[in-house]
């Protein structure tokens, strides 16, 4: 794919969703920390349902640090994997509250410290919390940018590595939620929509309908 439908590709995405958000809900930096530690496996409409009455009652890292573990997982068991993610989440509080008077780090490896933080979640809160121009690569966004030919790579660190290098500068910081809204709306792992696709014409997916 060449620099400029890959310049198209951007431009009518941004158009086609000019307020191109996380879906996760939240009141704070810490609040979406949290949101995606718990996300991971799980639709954000589940993780939502979960973090609101979570929220309402602990919704700061030292509140959240001073539930207990079983209180915790009370919130969360509707949400896959929910003891260890309890566990992570509790953890994560208390370095939180102790190490950082209860701010999250603005800085790759003070996150990547944290229980239940990798690399994609340390990324989703560099670029929606602090507007750092990094793109988190999903299960979506792994899809879509090898099966359209945008970024292909063999693992999430190869495409991330490529789409940073390869995506124009003016949608970098757009660019993780713009194709992972593309990727869960249209572009679907199982019967894509591509009647309703707004790229359908710079799409080098040879199966496209």
């Amino acid at each position: 794919m060449n620099a400029q439908k890959r310049s198209e590709i951007f431009s009518l995405l941004k158009k086609s969703i000019p307020e191109a958000k996380t879906e996760l809900l939240y009141n704070s930096p810490f609040q979406l920390l949290i949101a995606v530690i718990l996300s991971a496996q799980a639709t954000d409409i589940s993780v939502n349902k979960a973090t609101q009455p979570l929220f309402a009652n602990a919704g700061t890292a030292k509140k959240l640090s001073e539930l207990s573990l079983n209180e915790i997982e009370l919130y969360i068991k509707t949400i896959g994997l929910y003891k260890t993610k309890a566990k992570n989440i509790l953890e994560t509080s208390s370095i939180i509250q102790k190490n950082h008077a209860g701010n999250v780090p603005h800085n790759r490896e003070l996150l990547e410290e944290l229980p239940g933080v990798g690399r994609k979640t340390a990324n989703v809160i560099l670029n929606t919390i602090f507007g750092e121009p990094v793109i988190a690569v999903d299960t979506h966004i792994f899809r879509l940018a090898n099966r359209i030919n945008l970024a292909k790579g063999k693992n999430p660190l190869e495409v991330e590595k490529r789409l940073t290098k390869l995506t124009p500068n003016e949608y970098l910081v757009d660019a993780h939620h713009l194709l992972i809204l593309h990727g869960r709306y249209i572009c679907k792992a199982q019967k894509p929509l591509c009647s309703q696709c707004v790229i359908y014409q710079q799409c080098e997916f040879k199966g496209k309908l």
